[in-house]
This record gives C-alpha cells, sequence and structure tokens, in this order.
C-alpha cells in the first residue's frame, strides 16, 4: 500500500490532476490486476449475505416502497430487483436493492476512523452490471475495487467527527467500482468519482435522535447517485475539482478545515485488492458495535442468574459505541420504549438489556413493540449506562488485528453489593472471534433469513449461481437475485401513490 498526504490545496497554487485523490482512487480503479482468489472468494460470499439480509427485509414499508419505484421505471436490458421478475432501469434498481440490503442494518462492516457498510457497493455494481451484460468475472472486479476504496477511504478519513454521514465514503467507492467494471479511462473514473463525493455528503442527523427509514435510504440514494454519475462521466461531464483538496473543496469545509491533513492509503499500481478481507459481517441484526455485547450479555446470563437482583449495568467502551449507540449520545429516544426499530438498533442499554432477558437475538422478535414496551424490559434497560474507557477507544483504533475491538467490559452491581465483571472484544462472528463466519455460515444465513419468503427451490437456485458468480457468463447475471410468490409481497404494506 501506498500512504498519500490529503490537505487542502488554494485554488493559486499549483495542483496538478494527478495529485487529487479523486486521481489516485481513479487509477487503482483502471489497475488492470488480477483479483486474488482469496478476494473472489469473500465476494461471493457477501453475494449471498445482502441477498439474505434483502429476503428477511422484502415485506417490510421501506423496502415495499423502493420496490414500487423501480417498478415504475422499467427498462431494458435493464437490472433485477430483489422479489420480483422484470427488469429496470439500473440506478432505480440500486436503489430499491440497495434499500433491501440495508433496511435490517445485518450486512457487513468495516469501522476504523470511519464506520462503514461495504456491502452496499453491491447493489450499484451489480446493477450496472446487469444492465450492461457484464460476466461474473468483471462484476468480481468491480466489486474488488469497490470494497477496496471504501476499506482505505474508512481507515483515513473521518466523517463523523464533522457530523458528516458515512455515505460520503460510498459513492465515490461505488463509482470507482463501476468504472472497473466497465474498463473505463482514468479520466472517465475521476469525474465520476468527484460527482458522487459532491452529491453525496450529508449530515449525520440521519443517525441521530428519532431515527427515520433514511438510515437505510441514504446508502441506496449513494448508489443511485453513482450510477448517474458515472453516466454523465462516460458523456463527457465533468465534477468539482479537486473535490476532496479545493479551497471550497470537502476537507476545507466539510471536514477537518484547511489546515486538516489525512493519510490515504491505497494499493500502489499492481498491487491486488484485498481489502474485503479485513471486513466483516453480523450474526445478529444491530448495529456492528453491539455484536460483542449481545454475544457477551448472552455469555454473562448464567452468571448473574435473577436479573431482578441487578442493581446497575456500566458498558465500559470505545468512545464510538459510547457516544454514537450508548448514554453518550444524549439521546433520551434511546431509553424509549416507543422508539422506531432504526433508533432501538442504535441503543445499545436496549440491545444488552434484551440480550441478558432473551438469551438470544432476532431480527423482528427482538425489536417487536410488545417486547421493546416489556415493563421488566424498561426496568432493566434503564439501569445500564456506557462509560468511554480510553483503553478500549485505542484498540478500537488499533491497527493490529490482534488488538483491535469493538466490545465493552460489563460491570454488574446486584443489588447485594457482589459485582460481576466480563468482557468480550471482538464478536463471536468475527473471523477472529469464537465462531467465525465461512461459507457454510452465510449460506445458513441465508437458508434462514429466506425461510417463508423465497421458495427453497428458488433458495437452491440463487444459492448455486451466487457460488458460480466468478464463472458466469456475459448476460448470466440477472441470475443474482431471487423471485418470491405474490402471496409474499401482499403481505408488504400497499405503496401509496407517489409521482411515478
Amino acid at each position: 500500500m501506498k500512504t498519500h498526504l490529503v490537505r487542502t490545496h488554494r485554488s493559486a497554487e499549483e495542483f496538478p490532476r494527478p495529485e487529487h485523490l479523486a486521481w489516485k482512487i481513479a487509477e487503482v480503479a483502471t489497475d488492470a490486476v488480477e483479483v486474488p482468489a482469496a478476494t473472489s472468494e469473500m465476494i461471493v460470499n457477501r453475494i449471498i449475505d445482502n441477498a439474505a439480509v434483502a429476503a428477511a427485509s422484502l415485506t417490510r414499508r421501506p423496502v415495499s416502497n423502493a420496490r414500487a419505484q423501480a417498478q415504475s421505471h422499467p427498462y431494458g436490458p435493464g437490472s433485477t430487483v430483489f422479489g420480483i421478475g422484470g427488469t429496470f432501469s439500473p440506478e432505480w434498481a440500486a436503489w430499491a436493492n440497495g434499500v433491501a440490503v440495508r433496511e435490517l442494518d445485518f450486512h457487513d462492516t468495516f469501522l476504523a476512523a470511519e464506520y462503514s457498510h461495504p456491502g452496499d457497493n453491491i447493489p450499484p455494481i451489480l446493477a450496472v452490471a446487469q444492465h450492461a451484460g457484464r460476466s461474473g468475472a468483471e462484476l468480481v472486479r468491480g466489486l474488488a475495487t469497490g470494497y477496496e476504496i471504501q476499506v482505505d477511504l474508512v481507515r483515513a478519513i473521518c466523517l463523523h467527527e464533522h457530523k458528516i454521514d458515512h455515505v460520503a465514503h460510498l459513492g465515490p467507492s461505488a463509482a470507482a467500482g463501476i468504472g472497473t467494471l466497465l474498463g473505463l479511462d482514468t479520466e472517465t473514473v475521476y469525474q465520476a468519482v468527484g460527482q458522487s463525493l459532491h452529491t453525496t455528503t450529508a449530515t449525520r442527523q440521519s443517525r441521530k435522535g428519532e431515527i427515520s427509514s433514511w438510515k437505510a435510504y441514504a446508502p441506496a440514494f449513494a448508489g443511485k447517485m453513482a450510477v448517474e454519475a458515472v453516466d454523465r462521466a462516460m458523456r463527457g461531464e465533468g465534477a468539482p475539482s479537486p473535490i476532496w483538496e479545493g479551497e471550497d473543496g470537502v476537507i476545507a469545509w466539510l471536514l477537518g478545515g484547511p489546515k486538516a491533513e489525512y493519510q490515504v492509503p491505497l494499493p500502489g499500481p499492481g498491487e491486488a485488492k484485498r481489502a474485503i478481507l479485513d471486513t466483516y459481517t453480523k450474526e445478529h441484526s444491530a448495529e456492528y458495535q453491539s455484536q460483542a455485547p449481545i454475544d457477551l450479555a448472552r455469555r454473562m446470563r448464567g452468571r448473574i442468574g435473577d436479573l431482578d437482583e441487578i442493581a446497575s449495568i456500566v458498558l465500559h467502551t470505545s468512545h464510538h459505541t459510547h457516544v454514537v449507540i450508548g448514554t453518550g449520545s444524549n439521546d433520551p429516544q434511546k431509553f424509549d420504549p416507543t422508539a422506531s426499530r432504526e433508533t432501538l438498533d442504535h441503543s445499545v442499554i436496549y440491545i444488552f438489556a434484551v440480550a441478558l432477558q432473551d438469551g438470544t437475538w432476532h431480527h423482528e422478535r427482538s425489536y417487536a413493540p410488545e417486547r421493546a414496551q416489556r415493563a421488566d424490559t424498561i426496568e432493566l434497560w434503564k439501569k445500564i449506562s456506557t462509560a468511554e474507557d480510553p483503553e478500549w477507544t485505542r484498540r478500537y483504533h488499533s491497527t493490529d488485528p490482534d488488538e483491535k475491538a469493538f466490545g465493552a467490559r460489563a460491570e454488574v452491581t446486584l443489588k447485594s453489593g457482589e459485582v460481576i465483571v466480563d468482557e468480550l472484544a471482538i464478536a463471536d462472528a468475527h473471523p477472529l472471534g469464537a465462531r467465525p463466519f465461512t461459507r457454510d455460515q452465510y449460506i445458513a444465513k441465508f437458508r434462514t433469513l429466506a425461510e417463508g419468503v423465497v421458495a427453497p427451490a428458488e433458495q437452491d437456485r440463487f444459492l448455486d449461481a451466487a457460488q458460480r458468480t466468478p464463472d458466469l457468463k456475459p448476460g448470466e447475471l440477472n441470475q443474482l437475485t431471487f423471485t418470491v410468490t405474490e402471496d409474499v409481497l401482499d403481505r408488504a404494506p400497499k405503496s401509496p401513490k407517489g409521482l411515478f
């Protein structure tokens, strides 16, 4: 990897285009390096993982509405949409599938200087691949780039510190991935990356206070913008530049300011794209920093015994966990039993309470209003708080995989005065965890989430195609979806008439 210093440059300052971060990203995208076998294998896993979450979310209102919008834009050759037959305009297919994949907060993650769900790259890149009649090998190349750029930006550039939503890294990574997929030249990818960043910078209010369905829509919107940006760039349209480093650019006014500097790592010429191997998926449908606490709660239940005897619980954890999903957020909504599902899955205090009581976690039952509003749950919930621990914050930011941690130390004080302490650094499903996910676990996750939604024969067909992704021929990528029966679709809320 080569590290690039990225900072603001005055308009009068000489700053050649090849030195722009967007150009360097475009050079990575246009490098014809081979995809390592391990990267290709993990891409297949994540295609299965995304489809699993899409199956589970298919009948939820935000997904149904996004699907209805896509259905208003039929197109040929076009792209597929989860759950239904036919083909649709690729940007709208990317939108609908992006919402389906993101709705339950249940797919892959990478945490470093910023947060991210790199699997959000798959819907837009796959949609363009289907529409353009590309092969499975070309799709894999595009996705390897999407993951690489997403992870490299997340390693280096913190957005949330400046209250910018993490999808600002997704627009550029998806555009770069599409550029690789289509074999575009560096100039075209450069312009598409710049446009994608410019159109996808927004505040983090989408993940603060009353969290709405826009939490799922925001990444889908970024993917849709990436598709449109590539289309415009292919037609010769340009982008604001330098987009990150300009005097009135993203760094100067949205991030660290004119004096800020970022060290961005990118693969050098001929260097393979392996970033996807540093990412991890979820066993539980909750914000990633809740994964280890759920496993910790399940482990501690037996030691605690009667939960009514708990006086207080403090989760000592990283700064990120404390201020984003803990009591350091100062969000009263995180203690509100009538809060939305989107809010509850960003409340580690709620999640720890329910996991302690139930000893398990379910993507629907654990968030059901009757579950959140149980009197004994509310009582336990209010006894839980989080506290920042500098050592957990250090480990959160560590670049050593053996040290990097997203967990917590739980101190449970009983009414008797006894204190029970336990900690867990990483989730059981993490690559270094107690039960790391392999292909079998990804397939099992798909089977579990697709049960009662996707017919068994259709599950088999999809899984067979997905596992053959690198070998699919041009025109065969439409196999990387699934359809369901009308009675399943009828379970979804009817989408009110909009503009389309």
